[in-house]
C-alpha cells in the first residue's frame, strides 16, 4: 500500500497539499469555479483575477453573491432587512417591531427634510420678489 499525499476535501474537491504561501492548501478548484473563473477572464480580467483569489481562499463561487450582499447591508446600514433567524419568536417579534419603529423615524426625518427644502425655495422665491419689486421701485421709469 502506497501513501498518497492527495486528499479528498469534504466539498469533493482534490488537494495535493501542495500550493504557494498556504494559498493552494485550501483552493476549492470545483468545475462551477473553474467555469466562473474563466468567465471572469473573458468579461473583464480584474474580475477573473478576483475569482481566481475568491477560489484560492477556499471559498465556493456560489457563496459570492450572499458575501457581498451582507457586506452591501452591513455598509448600508440596513442589516435589520434581512431576518435574524433565530429560534425565539418572541425576540423576533421585538425585534421587527424595533426595525419597523426605526424605519418610521427614517421616514419622519425625510419628509421634516422635505418640508423644509419647501419652507426654504419658498422662502427664496419670497426674498427674491421682495428684491425685485425693491428694484422696480427704485429704477426710474421710462415714459
Amino acid at each position: 500500500m502506497t501513501s498518497s499525499t492527495a486528499t479528498m476535501n469534504n466539498n469533493g474537491t482534490h488537494n495535493n497539499g501542495s500550493g504557494c504561501c498556504g494559498f493552494g492548501t485550501r483552493a476549492n478548484w470545483s468545475v462551477t469555479n473553474i467555469v466562473a473563473m474563466v468567465i471572469g477572464f473573458v468579461l473583464f480580467w480584474p474580475l477573473g483575477l478576483f475569482v481566481l483569489y475568491w477560489i484560492f481562499k477556499g471559498r465556493n463561487v456560489t457563496d459570492m453573491r450572499r458575501h457581498f450582499v451582507e457586506k452591501w447591508n452591513r455598509f448600508k446600514g440596513n442589516e435589520a432587512t434581512e431576518a435574524s433567524g433565530t429560534d425565539n419568536q418572541i425576540f423576533n417579534e421585538y425585534q421587527q417591531t424595533q426595525f419597523d419603529r426605526i424605519r418610521e423615524i427614517k421616514d419622519e426625518i425625510k419628509e421634516r427634510a422635505r418640508r423644509f427644502a419647501d419652507f426654504r425655495s419658498d422662502a427664496k422665491r419670497r426674498a427674491d420678489e421682495e428684491e425685485f419689486r425693491r428694484f422696480m421701485d427704485d429704477s426710474p421709469s421710462k415714459k
